[in-house]
C-alpha cells in the first residue's frame, strides 16, 4: 500500500505518463490520414466507418514502426522518460553488425509502438476526464454538477463537501492512471524494444572483441613500458654514479635512456590512439629483427647480456616474430627486475617447425648477494637496481606470458634452474595446428 502511494510521488511516473503523451501527439499526423477512407466511403454506416478508420490507423502506425530511426528514436526516448535500460543494437559500433531481423523480431518494433500509442491515448483519455472533473466539480463552479447511476440508484452531486471529496478522488484516480500507464510501458519496453536473442549474440561478440583488443594493448603497455622504466630505471641509476668516474659512460647510459623513452613514446602513442577510438595508426612492429638494439640497451644500461641464435631467425615473421620480440623483452625485463646480477643467457633457436626462446639469469634470496661483494659480471646492473630501490610488481608478467603462449598454441616453462639460477622457456610452433 505504501510502495503504491509512493510511486504516485515519484516525478518518474509522470515522466513516464508524458511518453504515453508523446504517443499520441506522433499519431494526430497519422490519424488525418486515416480518415480519408472513411470520407470517401459516406455511404456506410458510422460503426464500419469508425472501425476502417481505426484499422487504417495501425497500419500507418505499423508501417511507421518497420524505420530503423524510428526502433533508435523510441529506445533513447523510453531511456530518459522511462528509466530502462535498453541497449541499442542497431548502434553497434566495430568489426560486428547485427545480423538481419528475423520477421517475428521485425515486428517487436510496430507492436511496441501500437502499445505505445493505445497506452497513450487511454491514459490521456481517462486521465483527461478525471482532471476535468476534479476541476470543475468543487463547489458547483460553473455551475458544475455530475450524476451517477449505479444499479438503479442515482446520485447527484451539485456542490457542498461531497464535490471536493469526489474532486480529490478524482485527482487520486488520474495520478492512479499516469501510474498504470508508466508502469505497463516500463513492463513492455525491454520484451519489445530490447535486442533479440540474434542481436544479444551479436552485442556479445562486439564485447569480447572489445576486451580482447583492450587485453592486447594491456600486453603491450605492461611489456613495452614496463621494460623502459625499468632499464631507464636502472640506467639512470648507472649514470650517476659513474658520472664522476667514468663520464663517457655515464653518457652511454644517457644516450641509452633517450633511445628507450623514444621508442616507449611510439608504443605509449599507438595504443592511445587506440583507446581514443580514433583511426589506427600503424602499430610500431617489433619483431626478432630488433632483438639485437634491445640487447645494446640492456648492455649499455651495464647489464652482461650473452646471446645464443641457432637456426634462422629471419624465416620467422608476422605475429611469432612480433610474439617473440615481446616474450623476450619480459624475460628479461624480469630478469633486470629480480636477478641477483651476474650474465643474463638470451637462447634463440629457430628450427623448422618450433621456434624455441629461453632467458636465464642468476636468482637467490639476496636480489643482489653477489652484487654487494662485487663479485660476478652485471656488478653495474646490480648498484643501479640497488640505488634505484625495489621495483614494484603488478603480478601480470608471467600470467601475460602464459596467455600469449597459449594463443600461439605453445608451451611455457619458467621456475628454478638449478639452486641459484631462474629459467623461461618456451616454445612455439611455427606452423599452427589446423
Amino acid at each position: 500500500m505504501i510502495k503504491g502511494i509512493g510511486a504516485l510521488l515519484r516525478r518518474s511516473t509522470y515522466a513516464g505518463a508524458l511518453f504515453g503523451g508523446a504517443g499520441v501527439l506522433a499519431s494526430l499526423p497519422l490519424l488525418s490520414f486515416a480518415l480519408l477512407p472513411a470520407l470517401a466511403w459516406r455511404s456506410a454506416p458510422a460503426a464500419v466507418r469508425f472501425v476502417v478508420v481505426l484499422l487504417v490507423w495501425a497500419a500507418l502506425i505499423g508501417l511507421v514502426g518497420l524505420a530503423r530511426t524510428t526502433r533508435r528514436v523510441l529506445i533513447v526516448s523510453a531511456r530518459r522518460l522511462l528509466k530502462v535500460s535498453l541497449p541499442d543494437p542497431t548502434a553497434a559500433r566495430g568489426p560486428t553488425r547485427s545480423p538481419a531481423p528475423s520477421v517475428a523480431d521485425r515486428w517487436r518494433t510496430p507492436l511496441w509502438l501500437l502499445l505505445h500509442v493505445t497506452l497513450g491515448w487511454s491514459g490521456a483519455l481517462a486521465g483527461g476526464v478525471l482532471l476535468f472533473v476534479a476541476l470543475t466539480l468543487p463547489g458547483g463552479w460553473l455551475d458544475a454538477e455530475l450524476g451517477l447511476s449505479l444499479f438503479g440508484r442515482s446520485v447527484r452531486v451539485a456542490g457542498g463537501w461531497q464535490s471536493w471529496v469526489l474532486a480529490l478522488g478524482c485527482l487520486f484516480l488520474a495520478a492512479v492512471v499516469c501510474a498504470a500507464v508508466t508502469k505497463a510501458l516500463r513492463w513492455s519496453a525491454p520484451r519489445l524494444l530490447g535486442p533479440s536473442a540474434a542481436e544479444r549474440l551479436a552485442l556479445a561478440a562486439e564485447r569480447e572483441l572489445r576486451l580482447a583488443e583492450r587485453n592486447r594493448l594491456a600486453h603491450e603497455l605492461h611489456d613495452s613500458i614496463g621494460h623502459t622504466l625499468t632499464t631507464t630505471t636502472i640506467q639512470a641509476a648507472v649514470a650517476g654514479e659513474l658520472m664522476s668516474d667514468d663520464p663517457v659512460a655515464a653518457r652511454a647510459a644517457l644516450r641509452s635512456i633517450e633511445e628507450s623513452a623514444r621508442a616507449a613514446l611510439e608504443d605509449l602513442d599507438y595504443v592511445l590512439g587506440v583507446l581514443r577510438e580514433r583511426e589506427a595508426e600503424t602499430a610500431p612492429s617489433r619483431t626478432l629483427a630488433d632483438l639485437p638494439e634491445l640487447l645494446d640497451r640492456l648492455r649499455h644500461a651495464g647489464a652482461v647480456v650473452e646471446l645464443d641464435v641457432s637456426g634462422d631467425p629471419a624465416r620467422v615473421r608476422g605475429t611469432l616474430s612480433r610474439a617473440a620480440y615481446r616474450i623476450l623483452q619480459e624475460g628479461l625485463t624480469n630478469a633486470m627486475r629480480h636477478g641477483a646480477g651476474g650474465p643474463i643467457e638470451v637462447r634463440v633457436a629457430a628450427a623448422q617447425d618450433v621456434l624455441e626462446l629461453g632467458v636465464v639469469n642468476r636468482a637467490g634470496a639476496g636480489a643482489g648477494a653477489g652484487a654487494e661483494t662485487g663479485e660476478g659480471a652485471g656488478e653495474g646492473v646490480a648498484r643501479g637496481a640497488r640505488r634505484a630501490g625495489a621495483f614494484p610488481t603488478s603480478g601480470h608478467g608471467l600470467p601475460g606470458l602464459a596467455e600469449r603462449v597459449r594463443l600461439l598454441h605453445g608451451q611455457i616453462v619458467a621456475g628454478p634452474d638449478g639452486p641459484t639460477h631462474w629459467r623461461l622457456a618456451v616454445t612455439l610452433p611455427v606452423r599452427l595446428p589446423a
